[in-house]
């Protein structure tokens, strides 16, 4: 049976993860995944790739998947993979600058060479020869004869790779963003790109017949409106490139004016195309979107002769007919599609097969396009849809970052994991299943939930931390890469976080990025504390009714980017104030953690003694607030990260290890003294979780969970042998405490 089934299995029937097993929790999809691929050679194996370092694989159709450990194979979202047309257990897939191959169906992975440069567009194998393969770059394309082992450039190509296409026996074709290329013999190659008005080629196919003794080409270069009507889009070529012409026949998208406020654009754009199978009259075409109704939105054309007729074949917004993509949590909760531009891939051996993935979904179709499934999600068994509050099992296309993972203080049933993109999520039922929040009632910022407070006396009553910034405090916000302002708000509930109401007296308009109760404040009026990324510390004292800033000592003017706030059980309050970047350079203004003995009317900073350019994440001591573990990353080129601890109140600071340039935090497990969990997220060389049994005087990995991008650390009270592991991308991993 399949890893991930037999991991399925024991989450339906509750077994706790037992030896070295690990097993995603949580709502799978909802993140961005590139770089699909099909196997020729068995139909149930498919490949994607996601965007947070992470490679996936399954083996029955898209039911489940299993992540593949990323010590094996990391990601790339601009190079697809390729499976062996024989050989159903041979994958090629792209790492760096590196072609690794597994010949054991996925389990291991090795380096079969390097490119001397980046690969781009995607590997491809000749399907009457195997030890013919090309790869795409970002100038350009090589050519290896025996099977990947060496390579060489392909003579005469440039532009950045799109595609390839083997001729049977004729010829082999390169496209790139410049145009298209043909070799007869292998060896030298010529452009072929007449009949085209322009370049930037965006998506490019071949397929040939025996039987009909004809190949066709396609390709894909930018819509524009020339003259007052619709240009470029979709092209092929009948006479083996010699020659192009439109292949914008009736059926497609031609709108040259917007439809509605959610077009992507005023013109659809074509980007994939697609054909196999010895059908060469059969092509796939994928578009952006010029409107949300149909025909106005992203539709997977389809077209059997040759493009001079078009049909939609993907509908699934459930409000217009026809519809015919399975549900899933998305649309069963707010009854509509948010639609996303696509990334596809089509079977070799038949071209009724194709898979697309977008920035949160994979759907597959078997059936040339009458009806999609979702394989990004499935719902519990005995569950119908359309329905609320419905139940959806984790199948292991995890691609999600999770920021923190609770258990219900009163009700421990209850389970909750704050995400990123898709906001929140709980579970009635210990984590077997998950239901997506709905959308009466949940908070106004939607994208992310950084963190929870629940009330120490009062069932079902928690405090949430919202924002629609994600990805705080980690490169993408740090190095700005994204944005970092932006809506957010703290919000409140009373019926176990399956409805919120925000709190608005005095709060700034910010990303809210933590909530922390002091535990001494008395039932109904809650003294409450609330991070701002860029706005500092907010307190209030009437349960959040009404907010104050206590930012007096604390960061600097320049730099109030708290992203954690926490409140030790003797009153004395944290804050920390994380990293601000201009241009490529660290500032070291207001940069550190900081410590308020009378409820933030005053800061000191603890880290003065050890000043730490880019510090993550902190955790103090339960038992003793003078000691605090801080997380921290490299930043101006200097290897300051790791992971510190003050025994004095920030006197004094020690390292306690480094193990990678990005060091998050540390967690103490509650019932095994001594025991301290240290947390690498991006960068980490090899693995992103490590436990110290002696007070942190030495770790060790544990090597057991796949992804290595790891955060926070959560302890089960029930079972003490278990943990829940957040990461940067991977949703939650739930496994052995040792």
């Amino acid at each position: 049976m399949h890893r991930t089934a037999v991991l399925l299995i024991l989450a339906l029937s509750g077994s706790a993860p037992a030896g070295d097993s690990w097993e995603p929790v949580g709502l799978s999809g909802g993140g961005a995944m590139f770089s699909p691929a099909i196997s020729p050679a068995d139909p149930n194996r498919m490949m994607v790739h996601c965007d947070m370092g992470a490679a996936y694989l399954t083996s029955d159709g898209g039911r489940t998947w299993r992540m593949i450990p990323t010590t094996q194979l990391r990601s790339n979202t601009r190079c697809r993979p390729v499976f062996h047309p024989k050989d159903r257990n041979v994958i090629y897939s792209p790492e760096g600058r590196t072609i690794k191959v597994t010949r054991d169906g996925g389990e291991r992975w090795t380096a079969l060479s390097t490119l001397s440069a980046a690969p781009r567009g995607e590997v491809a194998v000749d399907p009457a020869n195997p030890d013919v393969m090309f790869a795409g770059a970002e100038d350009g394309a090589f050519r290896s004869l025996d099977g990947g082992r060496t390579w060489k450039r392909c003579d005469g190509v440039k532009g950045a790779a799109v595609s390839f296409f083997v001729e049977p026996k004729r010829g082999w074709y390169v496209a790139t963003e410049e145009g298209v290329w043909r070799s007869d013999d292998g060896a030298a190659y010529t452009e072929k790109c007449k009949g085209l008005p322009w370049r930037g080629l965006r998506g490019f196919a071949g397929a040939s017949s025996a039987a009909e003794k004809r190949t066709i080409l396609y390709c894909t270069i930018p819509s524009r409106e020339t003259d007052g009507g619709f240009a470029g889009g979709i092209y092929r070529s009948l006479d083996r490139g010699e020659t192009w012409e439109s292949a914008v026949g009736k059926g497609l998208n031609v709108e040259t004016k917007a439809f509605d406020q959610w077009a992507m654009g005023p013109v659809a754009q074509y980007y994939d195309v697609l054909a196999a199978g010895g059908r060469p009259g059969t092509v796939w075409a994928f578009n952006s979107n010029t409107g949300v109704p149909p025909p106005h939105h992203t539709a997977a054309y389809r077209s059997d002769d040759a493009g001079r007729t078009w049909r939609a074949t993907f509908h699934p917004d459930p409000r217009y007919r026809p519809f015919n993509v399975e549900h899933d949590y998305t649309t069963t909760t707010v009854n509509q599609f948010y639609q996303d531009l696509p990334m596809a891939a089509i079977n070799p051996a038949d071209p009724d097969h194709v898979m697309q993935v977008d920035g949160g979904r994979c759907y597959v179709t078997r059936d040339g396009g009458k009806t999609w499934t979702a394989a990004h999600t499935r719902l519990a068994p005995g569950l119908k849809t359309p329905g609320r509050d419905l139940d959806w099992l984790c199948n292991g296309l995890v691609v999600t970052t999770t920021w923190n993972y609770y258990v219900d203080p009163f009700e421990p049933h209850r389970h909750y994991i704050a995400y990123t993109d898709i906001g929140f999520a709980r579970s009635l039922d210990a984590g077997k299943t998950w239901r997506w929040w709905a959308l009466e009632g949940r908070a106004p910022w939607g994208n992310t939930c950084y963190e929870l407070a629940f009330d120490p006396q009062t069932p079902g009553k928690v405090w949430g931390a919202f924002s629609n910034v994600h990805d705080i405090p980690n490169g993408n916000i740090i190095l700005n890469r994204h944005r970092s302002e932006g809506a957010g708000g703290i919000c409140v509930s009373t019926d176990f976080a399956a409805t919120w109401k925000s709190l608005q007296g005095g709060l700034p308009a910010a990303p809210a990025t933590s909530v922390a109760l002091d535990p001494r404040s008395p039932r109904g009026a809650r003294t409450l504390y609330a991070g701002f990324f860029g706005r500092g510390v907010y307190k209030s004292a009437d349960d959040g009714k009404t907010w104050v800033a206590k930012n007096k000592g604390l960061g600097a003017a320049e730099n109030l980017r708290v992203c954690r706030v926490a409140v030790h059980a003797d009153g004395t309050l944290f804050a920390l104030v994380t990293a601000r970047v201009e241009g490529r350079t660290f500032r070291p203004e207001g940069v550190g953690l900081y410590r308020s003995s009378n409820g933030g009317d005053s800061w000191e900073c603890v880290t003065r003694s050890r000043p730490l350019l880019w510090p993550k994440d902190f955790t103090v001591d339960p038992k003793d607030s003078r000691v605090v573990y801080l997380g921290a990353a490299d930043a101006n080129g200097n290897e300051e990260g790791g992971l510190y601890r003050t025994a004095d109140g920030g006197a004094a600071w020690k390292r306690l290890a480094r193990e990678g340039p990005e060091h998050f935090g540390a967690y103490l497990h509650p019932k095994r003294p001594g025991w301290i969990y240290m947390t690498l997220t991006e960068g980490a060389p090899g693995a992103g979780l490590w436990l110290s049994k002696d007070g942190g005087a030495t770790f060790a990995a544990i090597k057991g969970m796949p992804f290595n991008n790891a955060m926070r650390v959560a302890f089960d009270p029930k079972n003490e042998g278990t943990i829940y592991v957040t990461t940067f991308g991977g949703s939650v991993w739930r496994g052995p405490a040792e």
